[in-house]
This record gives structure tokens, sequence and C-alpha cells, in this order.
């Protein structure tokens, strides 16, 4: 399942799901019965506890995630807000969205700390993920 960006969403997902692992791409992992936070530490101390559990290796017990190939653009823009609200984005973001169907997904957020707008596009093919995020970010371009 995808959320928004940050551990608060990440929490808010697993608790409304009832779920014991979520997290985000940048490392930060939460277990809501140990942590409402990413801890690396926890984290490094569980995967260790189920290494020994399972007898599998770290790459063993990765074989079992599923990854797509993912592009990510960062556009620079004077108004963040104006950007993620305009029409011709949110229509190209649609579009993008509409021609990956299920085989994907699209990510438009703003930088919480860079005057950025950030275009993360996931897609079954390397190429694609390039192609749509392009679009996405000329469409962003567009708005400077």
């Amino acid at each position: 399942r995808t959320t928004g960006v940050g551990d608060r969403y990440v929490l808010e997902e697993l608790r409304a799901g009832d779920y014991s692992l979520g997290g985000e791409q940048s490392g930060h992992i939460v277990m809501p019965a140990l942590a409402t936070t990413g801890d690396g530490i926890i984290t490094g101390l569980r995967l260790m506890s189920r290494m020994a559990q399972t007898g599998s290796s770290l790459a063993g017990l990765a074989s079992a995630m599923r990854t797509l190939p993912q592009v990510l653009v960062n556009v620079e823009v004077a108004d963040k807000a104006a950007a993620v609200a305009s029409p011709s984005v949110r229509t190209a973001v649609q579009q993008a969205t509409d021609e990956l169907g299920d085989t994907g997904r699209i990510l438009l957020r703003p930088s919480g700390t860079e005057q950025l707008i950030r275009v993360m596009v996931e897609a079954a093919d390397q190429d694609i993920a390039r192609r749509l995020a392009m679009r996405v970010a000329d469409s962003v371009n567009a708005q400077r």
C-alpha cells in the first residue's frame, strides 16, 4: 500500500489496516507495536532476529520483495503550492496515471525543505518511468 510521505502517514495507514510493519524508501521503518517513528536500531535488531528464527540470509528474506524501476525528477519552482494545484499539472499527472494503470505509480509532492516539486514515477519498465516522469516534470516546468 502507498501513503503520503512521512512517518505520520505511514503510522496512520498501519493503524487503519492493523499492519505490523511499514516504511519509506528513505529507510524509515515503523513498527507500531515497538515505536511510532522510524528507528534504525529496532529495525536492525528485528531483522537479525528474523534471520536467526528462519535461518535465512538477508538476500533470502529480501527475495520476496518486489521492486520497480523508479525515476525521480526535481523541478525548481517559485511557488510550490501553485505548481501542485495547476490544472495543467494535474492533467499531466492524471494522464500519466491512466497510462500506468495498475503497473506503477506517480507521486508529485513539494519538497519540505527546498523550492522544488518532486516527481517520482515507478513503472514496470525504466524507459516508461523516465518518459512519464519527464512529461509530468515538463508540465511543472511550464508553471515557472
